[in-house]
């Protein structure tokens, strides 16, 4: 894809955001546009990124430090949007700003133990797995309020909200319905005094009805670079 491409893509997303945003009685300026940079050049990056683009979301922890080490840790925010090996913590605590994937507390752990003092706490989301998916990760509904309290106690991680990639749905009213279920469980997390604000939910075919139930970051890659490399 084209410098100039990539930089009308992320325009007519933002006005796309912007006016779901309108729509759907949301707060401006409430939803983050964040790129799935995964396999892609760090020229796409970079040219993304003169473009205005700030957050970027990377799957696989080796890839993300390589990018990282070339375009700069405190250029961009860095958010983990993969599965966490036990072996990759360390890496990724000393390098990004985000992880939306937790769904487990031995993870939680060593990240927190790992997480450099003199970095601010890292920003985590749980990976909620909606549809008990035997193929993906992601903690079930009943299970949220725990790893939500051990996280909490956590001093350097901070818990922000939750995460899914739930299953292709047939159309926008059942992809609403699937967003609310998420949005409803961080709903009843607050009612229990956790402070939450993020819903890291939709993606390309579905930020719409994501937006729609409240999503505060969608994550984008394929409307916005093009194909896979």
């Amino acid at each position: 894809m084209t410098a100039t491409h990539i930089c009308n893509q992320i325009t007519k997303l933002r006005e796309s955001i912007r006016q779901y945003e309108q729509q759907y009685g949301r707060t401006e300026n409430s939803v983050r546009l964040l790129a799935v940079s995964k396999t892609q050049a760090i020229e796409s990056i970079q040219e993304a990124i003169r473009c205005g683009q700030m957050d970027f979301g990377e799957n696989y922890a080796q890839e993300l430090a390589e990018k990282a080490r070339v375009i700069g840790q405190e250029v961009v925010h860095w958010h983990f949007i993969g599965p966490i090996q036990s072996n990759k913590t360390k890496m990724l605590s000393e390098t990004v700003n985000w992880v939306h994937t937790i769904d487990r507390i031995k993870i939680a752990k060593r990240l927190n133990e790992q997480r450099p003092t003199d970095l601010p706490p890292l920003n985590i989301c749980l990976q909620v797995n909606l549809d008990e998916e035997a193929s993906k990760s992601g903690i079930s509904l009943n299970k949220i309020s725990e790893l939500a309290e051990a996280v909490t106690n956590m001093d350097q991680l901070k818990l922000r909200g939750l995460m899914t990639i739930p299953k292709p749905q047939p159309d926008f009213s059942a992809q609403r319905k699937t967003f609310a279920r998420l949005r409803k469980a961080q709903e009843k997390l607050i009612a229990q005094g956790f402070a939450l604000d993020t819903l890291s939910m939709g993606m390309t075919a579905d930020y719409e009805a994501a937006i729609a139930e409240g999503a505060t970051i969608i994550r984008i890659g394929t409307a916005l670079f093009g194909a896979r490399r």
